[in-house]
């Protein structure tokens, strides 16, 4: 079951034209959102953050844009089958979105942690990172990369191997009672979870930085977390591909931090 241009699809193929430049060049763009309580306005939904960034990109693409009431409406019938929603927008203004569910695993993910890989080729960075557009091959090779050599996320490096971003979501480091974060560059897509939580910190006047990941700096860090809008915080306990020792034991100390944002959205609700 899918929504495509206007009309609830209950099948799992999509028609669309051999000449259909989303098909052939990956020219669309999508947000990927968590529907909590099968509520678009929830406040951890955040369905007018994930709207202002589909049509800021709109903007900067002079791509034509789409319905968004019928955006909604799609997005409406969907939640009630399916907690994640993937809404893509074509450079012509149709939609299609799509449901999908949440890793079964998901919560030992958050509990345990997952392994995670550096990689080995800076070549696979995200083509325009500040924008979430359809030409998503280079993480997905990334991602599939680290699931062969066992690890859940990939982490995606520059040309001078400094730390952006993983395969999927926004990285978060921890050490001396301070949390730190990537800076954000044109390499690094500006995450709507890494919004929010940064601003939780900054209200509860825990100690952020942000600042270039290099590989020195890295070295530092006593934990290494990631976030995105679906798995909230996940953390590492190990990380292939580094000389980084994890100290996974200080997590129950310092994850409440950024967890408890989330228990406070439920909590306001």
């Amino acid at each position: 079951m899918y929504w495509y241009n206007g009309e609830l699809i209950e099948n799992e193929r999509i028609s669309l034209g051999i000449d259909d430049i989303g098909l052939l060049y990956g020219a669309t763009l999508f947000t990927t959102l968590r529907i909590y309580q099968q509520s678009l306005d929830h406040p951890l939904t955040h369905w007018q953050e994930h709207i202002k960034r589909l049509h800021s990109s709109l903007q900067v693409f002079q791509w034509s844009d789409p319905d968004w009431q019928r955006i909604r409406q799609g997005s409406e019938k969907l939640s009630l089958f399916y907690p994640v929603l993937r809404i893509t927008i074509f450079p012509d203004g149709r939609e299609w979105i799509k449901g999908r569910f949440l890793p079964e695993d998901l919560n030992l993910r958050q509990e345990q942690g997952i392994i995670g890989w550096v990689i080995d080729n800076p070549a696979w960075q995200r083509v325009l990172g500040e924008h979430k557009t359809g030409n998503y091959l280079t993480p997905w090779l990334a991602s599939q990369t680290a699931q062969k050599k066992g690890a859940k996320e990939a982490i995606l490096v520059d040309r001078l191997g400094n730390w952006l971003e993983t395969s999927t979501g926004n990285l978060w480091g921890w050490k001396d009672n301070c949390w730190y974060s990537p800076l954000l560059t044109a390499d690094i897509l500006p995450g709507i979870g890494r919004s929010a939580l940064i601003g939780w910190l900054k209200k509860q006047n825990i100690s952020l930085q942000e600042n270039l990941w290099t590989p020195e700096f890295v070295g530092t860090l006593q934990a290494i977390a990631y976030s995105n809008s679906l798995v909230e915080i996940i953390p590492f306990n190990s990380i292939l591909g580094s000389d980084i020792e994890i100290n996974t034991a200080i997590y129950r100390e310092i994850l409440p931090d950024l967890q408890q944002y989330f228990f406070s959205q439920f909590e306001n609700k």
